[in-house]
């Protein structure tokens, strides 16, 4: 498929969605675009500006398809906050208009049956660019690339884990603190998992059941694997000269979490989808989210690698960041990176095609010093061995 020349951005900013993820990233998107925030109501993306001290720096709109669909031109960028079954239909949009797209949400076959139609119309597809997915991707190919400076093109055995996770700040006696939709939550328990475990692929259908302990700095925490990893042995350009003995990407929870939710855990195989949005809004009620409370974002990612010469290196990326009285930590920590990759595409770096959050080196460090730039950073930590 031929990839057509990108189409010039016109620095025109779409930003849809309101909800709990619009953080303060998109004040660094109205600094440097002219932006249109959609809410569900005109009201209600007001409401938005004023809680992120922007009233007056973007223009708001009641969002619907053909409403956004009319005010589209060629070279804007339609940012989709929604939940992910909406983004199919933003991407339509985009692509008939030739506009690009930015999501911070994982690619869906849906979108990934765009790809080419993008690519051969010179629009960017963008997603995968937030907290996890995004940061952690970044981090990965980090790692990915030092340990190839480590083991040349030497055969290697290798061991790869990247864990994230929203917890309260101050541990409470649910060892949790619902930063997205309870019953989201609750549905991504259900998905069966898939990994690599002692160089095997590894299906688990109840990733509660495979939580293991893990250290991520010096504090000890529960782990379990989430969605299928698999894929992104390729997306992180894990050589092929290396023995994967162990690749997962999961999620993280305070120590005593899987205790604390062993009653959830009892009802939720056969609970019926009425059963589950109740028991959603059961827990929501139990455990609220209050402005007194804070979330705790951890994120580390690893990477080990042993040589066919004995040799080994490994190295970690932990990110540790608090929520406080100015903005919880979850939507700072995917909105800021998001707006990062919107000002890529805006600025015209951002090749025609799908991209996830970033393949190339040289982009990952750079987005780090920029995350940086912006107080997102991370404790490096690594060793080796003769």
């Amino acid at each position: 498929m031929t990839t057509a020349e990108l189409i010039a951005p016109s620095g025109r900013v779409h930003w849809v969605g309101t909800g709990m993820s619009t953080g303060s990233g998109l004040a660094l998107v109205c600094d440097g675009a002219s932006t249109t925030l959609w809410g569900r109501t005109a009201a209600k993306a007001d409401a938005c500006l004023a809680r992120l001290g922007l009233a007056g720096r973007a223009v708001s709109r009641a969002y619907d398809p053909d409403a956004l669909a009319g005010e589209l031109g060629a070279g804007d960028v339609v940012v989709s906050m929604l939940p992910a079954p909406h983004h199919p239909e933003l991407v339509r949009i985009a692509l008939e208009h030739d506009a690009h797209f930015v999501c911070s949400s994982y690619v869906s076959p849906q979108i990934q049956e765009q790809a080419d139609a993008a690519r051969a119309r010179g629009v960017v597809l963008l997603t995968e660019i937030g907290l996890d997915p995004g940061i952690d991707h970044l981090l990965a190919h980090e790692l990915v690339r030092k340990a190839v400076e480590f083991t040349g093109d030497r055969p290697a055995t290798a061991h790869f884990t990247s864990y994230c996770g929203s917890n309260p700040a101050v541990p409470n006696d649910f060892r949790y603190r619902f930063s997205w939709a309870p019953r989201g939550v609750l549905t991504a328990l259900l998905s069966p998992a898939r990994l690599i475990t002692e160089g095997q692929r590894t299906d688990v259908a109840r990733p509660w059941e495979a939580v293991r302990t893990e250290e991520a700095g010096d504090e000890a925490f529960e782990v379990y694997p989430n969605r299928d990893s698999i894929p992104f042995v390729d997306t992180y350009a894990i050589p092929a000269a290396w023995d994967l003995r162990t690749f997962v990407r999961g999620t993280l929870r305070l120590a005593g979490w899987s205790e604390a939710w062993k009653p959830v855990f009892a009802e939720l195989p056969d609970a019926s989808e009425s059963r589950i949005t109740e028991l959603a809004a059961e827990l929501a009620a139990r455990y609220p989210t209050t402005a007194a409370d804070h979330d705790r974002v951890v994120m580390a990612v690893r990477l080990q690698v042993r040589a066919d010469t004995g040799e080994s290196w490994w190295g970690e990326y932990v990110l540790d960041v608090a929520g406080d009285e100015r903005e919880s930590a979850t939507p700072r920590l995917v909105s800021v990176p998001l707006a990062c990759g919107i000002l890529d595409v805006v600025a015209g770096r951002v090749a025609p095609g799908l991209h996830q959050a970033t393949g190339e080196p040289d982009d990952s460090a750079r987005l780090l010093d920029l995350l940086g730039s912006h107080g997102i950073t991370t404790t490096y930590r690594e060793g080796r061995e003769a």
